[in-house]
């Protein structure tokens, strides 16, 4: 089971998160186990005072050093792997997030106001990692990013065993436009091959739907994608089939006016995949 232990001056902020959704079950299900810290705990004055003013000046105040080292002693073995919530981090991706649901013991550092004393970074943190190019007041939201989505990577979590590698961003796409009850809406139909019951056909529908979907809201992912696929297709002895472009764009002219709007293709058209 992984042991997550998040340090924060708001404690309940991690705690009322956690207890909710897919979180809540993996907690209640000893899948995962997440506890909130406070440096208040080792706070040897009335106040509980955790912070103090930068030297040499400058906006907000750092978190005393003294009262985060006896907080991460408290939790910190031999196989904890401790991160520092950092807009000057390596960014989340599903990758990262993978790799880390497969730690035994993770501790997350979340700053406040100014930050964290840099001597407690150099001597502690492992590694910086940052939810996007972006400042929050706090590290506690990019910490429960963090846990949510890796969470997703640990056996049992999710209800089917291949929920998670079925997600946006799993295979280097973004995941196909999905349907439920009824068969038309707002004027508009499900795609048939969806309810053709050929689980076959329909996985392949939704890989090259899936593909389309990419190019048009992610190019820069599509691009990705068309090179480890034509890779693929120079590997192979015989070419029986046509390149993976090729087909994109044949599956694409295929699809009916009605199908292209459903599914949120209308403007794309056949060159737009020539990235």
């Amino acid at each position: 089971m992984l042991q997550i232990d998040v340090i924060t001056l708001f404690p309940e902020m991690i705690e009322s998160a956690v207890s909710h959704g897919v979180l809540g079950q993996a907690l209640k299900g000893e899948l995962l186990h997440v506890k909130a810290h406070t440096p208040r705990e080792f706070a040897s004055d009335r106040h509980r005072t955790v912070d103090d003013r930068p030297f040499g000046g400058g906006d907000g105040m750092i978190m005393l050093p003294e009262t985060l080292e006896k907080t991460l002693q408290k939790v910190q073995h031999k196989n904890s792997r401790v991160i520092y919530l950092s807009p000057q981090g390596n960014t989340l991706t599903d990758e990262k997030a993978r790799s880390l649901s497969k730690e035994e013991h993770l501790i997350f550092i979340c700053g406040r106001y100014g930050g964290i004393d840099q001597r407690i970074i150099n001597a502690y943190v492992d590694e910086e990692v940052s939810i996007g190019d972006y400042v929050l007041s706090g590290g506690e939201l990019g910490a429960l990013v963090i846990i949510d989505s890796l969470a997703r990577f640990i056996p049992g979590v999710l209800g089917h065993g291949d929920s998670a590698d079925k997600d946006s961003f799993s295979q280097g796409l973004l995941e196909h436009p999905n349907f439920t009850r009824p068969r038309e809406y707002l004027g508009q139909e499900v795609p048939e091959v969806l309810l053709s019951g050929n689980h076959k056909v329909i996985e392949e529908w939704k890989e090259k739907v899936s593909a389309l979907v990419t190019c048009k809201k992610r190019p820069d992912l599509f691009k990705e994608y068309l090179q480890q696929e034509n890779a693929k297709y120079q590997a192979l002895k015989k070419k029986k089939t046509e390149s993976p472009l090729k087909e994109l764009q044949k599956f694409l002219a295929a699809l009916s006016l009605q199908e292209r709007q459903v599914l949120g293709l209308e403007d794309l058209h056949e060159e737009d995949l020539n990235v």
